[in-house]
Parts: C-alpha cells; structure tokens; sequence
C-alpha cells in the first residue's frame, strides 16, 4: 500500500460525515450562534410536567419537615413556647396550609411508589417475576399499616 493511499484513507476518515453546520460554534469572544429558547421547556411534554409536579411536591416535603423541626425547637424552649407552636398550628391559615402539604404528600408518595418498581432489583417471587402494580400496592399498605400504627401510639401516649 502506497503512502498516498493510506493518507487519502486518512483524509476520508477525517471528512465530516454531514454537510456543515447551519449555527456557527459559539466562541468565549462571540455570543452568536443559535440558542435554542428555554421558556416553558417543560410544558412542551407531559412527561416533563409529571417530572416537574414531582419536584415541586419535594417542597411540600421540605416545607413540613420545616414546621416540624420548628416544633422541636420550641418543644425544647419550654411549656409556653410549645403551647404557642400549637396554637399557630391551630390557625385557618395553618390548617389550609396544612391540607395544601397533605395533597402535595399524597402526590409525592404517589409518584414515589409509581417509580419504585422502576428503579429497585427484579424481583421473582416462585419464578415469576413481580408485577410493577403489586410492588405499587405493597408500597401504599406498608404505608397505611404504619400511619395507623403512628396514630394509634399518639393516641395511647396521648391517653398515658
């Protein structure tokens, strides 16, 4: 094989495969180029928007877990300081905020447990792999049994 052969191969190689591009690179000196607009990204696919009602349902999360470690604090100030932290929750406004993070949980578990079987292990269970709905409905009575079992020792510690 000739030398020029073998460099020609090269420059085949080399070649781009398509035409070239319509957006020139965009450089650290020139902001031009093409971009791509960004508003409402993910309005445009409903997998996005589940996405993002998802995310947003984090904040319910982190928003509760908030007013709870507020109560700790006060638990910890006193009598009085407890006995105003639960007053505050007694409020309208605290009550509908309330149902607002109830929701907002619901729906968090919801697409937790609707996730769940997508991203744990294969399970078999007598050579048959298990379905993704049993997996969801395991998820939802563990957690029915425990909010009852919760409830029940707040009520007996609150009767003790």
């Amino acid at each position: 094989m000739s030398s020029s052969s073998t460099s020609s191969k090269a420059k085949g190689r080399s070649a781009p495969l398509v035409g070239p591009s319509k957006n020139p690179p965009r450089t650290s000196a020139s902001r031009g180029g093409y971009r791509r607009p960004m508003d409402g990204w993910w309005k445009r696919d409903p997998f996005f928007v589940r996405y993002m009602i998802r995310e947003v349902t984090a904040l319910g999360v982190a928003i509760y877990a908030v007013i709870l470690a507020v109560g700790v604090l006060r638990l910890s100030q006193g009598e009085a300081a407890w006995n105003g932290w639960l007053e505050a929750l007694k409020s309208p406004l605290s009550l509908v905020l309330h149902l607002v993070l109830l929701v907002s949980m619901i729906e968090h578990a919801r697409s937790w447990f609707e996730i769940m079987p997508k991203t744990m292990p294969y399970m078999d269970v007598g050579g048959k792999r298990v379905e993704a709905s049993t997996i969801m409905r395991t998820g939802w009575i563990a957690t029915a049994v425990v909010s009852v079992l919760v409830y029940l020792i707040a009520k007996w510690w609150q009767g003790a």
